[in-house]
């Protein structure tokens, strides 16, 4: 195996992966990218190593740890990063475990770059994330948003308990509250400059139709119904009166997209747009979202 070097193991891992059929969407999109992240792991390299290591050459140890990663994730489609207990977020490692969605949001690339011109920096002091599952995004915020206060709630506990360890990890637990809460019930006395929310949005039809990786995540943080949005009707309402005068409320809804302009035809949102992908993503202000619990009121 002396003569054997990074780039070799990357191509030959493509093969099999495709060959495999597997599907990517849980941290990557794609094989290559999905087997330089396993090299990574396995060799021990930064996870953007420079393209000049792929003439590296492979130890017999390294290749045999490499060779066990992938033959576990082509013979039980696990996804990547439940197999090394880690996934990347906004720039940033994460503890991850099957008790948690493995990170991955448009959400990133707003919390990243800001929430103009919705949101100023001077407007943003206190915010939540509703669905926290492993605490990325609320720790993301606290990360890039330094002044920031940020309360991370789940119905989970054994979400909650990867939430506090990677608070723990990012050194700010004395910025990021992890709390357990049904939406926003345990924060209704709370006001919040900011709500994030990439709470579960898939129709019950369409969960069967997904690639097994999926199966592999707690359907609690998936599936919302027959339309995808039981969750989310919830959420706009209940963000009607934890949101202060300027606050907005974010959510991803995905494949619901369709689903919720019907719901909010009388209050349309506002669909954002991503220069690094991804789409399903809406904004609501405080005059929306109480414009719609008052329908609800009315209606109910």
């Amino acid at each position: 195996m002396s003569d054997l070097d990074l780039a070799t193991l990357v191509r030959s891992a493509v093969r099999r992966m495709e060959a495999a059929g597997l599907h990517f969407g849980h941290g990557t999109d794609n094989a290559f990218d999905e087997a330089c992240w396993m090299a990574a792991h396995a060799l021990e390299l930064a996870p953007d190593f420079a393209p000049e290591a792929f003439q590296m050459a492979v130890k017999e140890q390294a290749w045999q740890r490499f060779e066990q990663l992938l033959a576990r994730r082509i013979d039980t489609r696990k996804p990547l990063a439940y197999l090394i207990g880690e996934a990347w977020f906004a720039g940033l490692s994460f503890q991850v475990s099957e008790d948690v969605l493995v990170p991955r949001s448009p959400l990133a690339e707003l919390i990243v770059e800001g929430f103009e011109p919705w949101l100023s920096t001077d407007q943003l002091h206190r915010a939540i994330d509703v669905g926290t599952g492993s605490g990325c995004i609320a720790i993301a915020l606290a990360h890039y948003h330094p002044r920031l206060e940020v309360d991370a709630v789940d119905v989970s506990p054994a979400a909650l308990a990867v939430t506090e360890t990677n608070i723990q990890r990012h050194g700010l637990s004395g910025r990021v509250h992890a709390l357990r809460s049904d939406l926003l019930t345990a924060v209704a006395d709370r006001r919040y400059d900011l709500i994030l929310a990439n709470p579960p949005y898939v129709p019950e039809a369409s969960m069967a139709r997904l690639p097994s990786e999926y199966g592999w995540e707690p359907s609690l943080g998936l599936v919302a119904g027959a339309d995808g949005l039981d969750l989310v009707r919830g959420l706009v309402v209940q963000a009607a009166g934890c949101l202060t005068d300027h606050g907005i409320l974010v959510c991803e809804v995905g494949e619901a997209a369709a689903a919720l302009d019907r719901w909010l035809a009388d209050t349309p949102p506002t669909w954002l747009e991503f220069a690094h992908g991804g789409d399903g993503v809406f904004l609501l202000d405080r005059a929306g979202c109480q414009q719609v619990a008052g329908r609800q009121q009315t209606s109910s």
